[in-house]
């Protein structure tokens, strides 16, 4: 396929054949410091520590566009899901913007399923997290796409946005109610089911990760009310809501506020070692590849191009790093193939 035709279909919305990704490996999370919030995680949220590696020099520099950078990451897991939260021993960041709220465009959070909305609620009041919402809202019935749904937001020790939520009998994935009549006694938290970001418009944001990563969609709504005000704490909170998801991971869901405006927008100088910084890392087949589409997007570069892995837990690795219309980060990673 030539080149010409390959970017009229990107700009005409159509998708291409083949998705660019195949999954979404994990949520990535820059923290202030990681021994708090591993024990945040673990300790409040049932996460399990899957790994941690500490990288230093040129190859991390570039894929961040940090320079002079050394960077401790752990893999947390919770069920099928992971995320990775990062503290940047050097250079630090910046903390949140001032007053930041849900509506603002670098909102982001993961969705953690609960199969006791109660129970999970009182747990977190027992560790004190910090109340986003003012407490578990249950969102109408009138709605058919979200009626039954209950659902908190809730801070990390950073300030990040989170989120338990709980689907009645006939939404969410079936696996999600095995999970919760399989759960041992005392597993409160069973997985991630999205990650939730905030945007400026619909149809540009389907054209980056429909159109040109190939998620699909599955879902839309539109939501309104006094419960979903309480849930975002933002009065007069209308939101157009798309779900969309890769072949496996948790999906991503648009956040769009049809009202009110004024949310602001993503920060035009942050950096992947500021507390502002999400990370969505996609499984790819081809790094290179993936260059020439966001290329063609012209999605604003984080990493140096394509970065390929030398260090010896993940050799033969290339990672790609850009942001989306609306600034969020997205990172797609190929993995070497077998000889």
């Amino acid at each position: 396929m030539g080149r010409a035709l390959v970017l009229l279909l990107v700009l005409t919305g159509r998708t291409f054949a083949q998705p660019l990704v195949q999954a979404v490996d994990a949520i990535g999370i820059t923290v202030a410091d990681l021994d708090r919030s591993v024990a945040f995680y673990t300790e409040v949220l049932q996460f399990e520590k899957a790994g941690e590696i500490e990288e230093a020099g040129a190859e991390v520099e570039k894929r961040t566009g940090v320079f002079g950078v050394r960077l401790r990451t752990a893999r947390l897991r919770l069920g099928e899901e992971a995320i990775e939260l990062r503290e940047f021993l050097a250079p630090q960041g910046r903390p949140f913007p001032p007053a930041s709220r849900s509506f603002d465009h670098w909102f982001q959070h993961i969705a953690i399923i609960v199969g006791d909305m109660p129970k999970a609620y009182q747990r977190l009041r027992e560790h004190r997290v910090r109340h986003s919402s003012p407490g578990p809202q249950r969102l109408p019935d009138w709605n058919p796409n979200a009626g039954g749904i209950e659902a908190f937001y809730f801070q990390d020790p950073d300030g990040h946005s989170l989120e338990i939520l709980s689907f009645p009998s006939g939404k969410g994935d079936p696996k999600w109610r095995r999970l919760a009549q399989a759960a041992t006694p005392g597993r409160l938290f069973l997985g991630i089911d999205h990650t939730a970001i905030v945007i400026r418009d619909t149809e540009a944001s389907l054209r980056f990760y429909r159109d040109t990563l190939g998620l699909r969609v599955v879902g839309h709504s539109e939501n309104y009310g006094p419960e979903q005000e309480r849930l975002n704490n933002v009065f007069g909170a209308r939101l157009r809501i798309t779900a969309l998801r890769a072949a496996q991971g948790p999906g991503i869901e648009f956040l769009e506020y049809l009202a009110p405006a004024g949310g602001r927008t993503y920060p035009a100088d942050a950096q992947p070692n500021d507390l502002v910084h999400w990370q969505t890392k996609f499984l790819g087949a081809n790094a290179a590849q993936a260059a020439e589409r966001f290329r063609q997007f012209r999605s604003a570069p984080v990493s140096l191009g394509v970065v390929e892995s030398s260090a010896l837990a993940t050799a033969g690795w290339k990672y790609i790093v850009v942001r989306d219309p609306d600034g969020h980060a997205v990172e797609v990673a190929e993995k070497p193939k077998a000889p």
